[in-house]
């Protein structure tokens, strides 16, 4: 009996050891654990509101029909989005007159330099007595590139534009290389000069333009400050050095006089060309540029000019389509 009950305790004693040797060997372990620190929870991020859509800007556009007008060709856009508002012929090559004289601007605004002395030559002066319009240049006179380009684009001056050709390609052959290959990068590509001034005693094959192509110049032109700034210059004067005569100019555009918010750009004739002009206007914040090519008379010229601009911005402000 006795050794039962030994052998029972032994058993029991057996048992509670193998219970709690676990329990103590967890408690030993939780008691040697970090510390748990609370979590900081992640603010959640700030919302930004949507920036607001603004409503696009209304832009000119075009309902009815255009004046009819007596040139044989004209194209017109609003300068500032580029859509065309007037499109008669405007892809028809034609006879441009002195209009040229935009390109042989631009090539010397962007490749000479403005104060350089440029003298007048013998071939500047025989160009005049060809027939062509003159800045009254006296012949060995010595002027600045810049205020050449005053007497090349106001009073249309064929001698300008030959004393230009000379002082910056060498000869006037090698300027008029210039003006087609700056022509090609601009992709006037139904467009090909065949001299500086534009005069052509007859209807010159080789010397051509589109108002479609004289419009996406002027346009490119009239982001040059210089270019917009003599354009839209009515009258100027050069004082006399000894370098040079006095000259005094006019511009031959008389809409900048007439027309309220005319701007430029730049008129032309021969007979093979008629009357010309690429012309630019602003109205209430809307800019609008354009050309007419071979118009009947220079009054006539002016009526279709103005006719084309007040049709153009009497058209209302819608906004575009989607």
């Amino acid at each position: 009996m006795g050794r039962r009950f030994i052998t029972t305790s032994l058993i029991l004693l057996a048992i509670s050891i193998a219970i709690i040797i676990p329990i103590l060997l967890v408690e030993a372990h939780l008691f040697n654990m970090p510390e748990i620190t609370a979590l900081t929870p992640t603010p959640s991020p700030t919302l930004i509101p949507p920036t607001p859509t603004l409503p696009p800007k209304p832009i000119i556009t075009v309902q009815g029909t255009p004046p009819s007008i007596s040139a044989t060709s004209t194209y017109l856009v609003d300068m500032d989005t580029g859509n065309v508002l007037v499109d008669i012929n405007g892809e028809k090559p034609l006879p441009m007159a002195s209009t040229t004289k935009i390109m042989t601007a631009l090539i010397a605004i962007q490749t000479g330099k403005l104060d350089e002395p440029v003298t007048v030559k013998q071939d500047a002066i025989d160009r005049i007595a060809e027939g062509g319009s003159g800045a009254g240049l006296v012949l060995g006179d010595t002027l600045t590139l810049k205020d050449l380009l005053y007497g090349l684009l106001l009073p249309s001056g064929d001698d300008a534009a030959f004393t230009i050709a000379d002082a910056l390609g060498g000869t006037s052959n090698n300027f008029v290389q210039r003006m087609n290959l700056f022509a090609y990068h601009l992709h006037l590509f139904q467009t090909h000069y065949s001299n500086p001034d534009g005069l052509t005693l007859d209807n010159n094959n080789e010397h051509y333009t589109t108002t479609a192509d004289l419009v996406k110049l002027a346009r490119y032109a009239m982001t040059i400050p210089l270019f917009a700034q003599i354009v839209q210059t009515q009258h100027y004067t050069v004082p006399g050095t000894t370098q040079h005569h006095s000259y005094t100019w006019n511009n031959t555009n008389t809409l900048l006089a007439s027309y309220t918010g005319m701007i430029g750009i730049k008129t032309g004739f021969t007979y093979a060309a008629g009357y010309c002009l690429v012309f630019a206007a602003t109205r209430n914040n809307y800019h609008l540029i354009g050309a007419v090519l071979h118009s009947t008379t220079e009054d006539q010229r002016a009526i279709d000019v103005k006719a084309l601009l007040d049709w153009s911005f009497a058209l209302p402000r819608l906004p575009p389509h989607a």
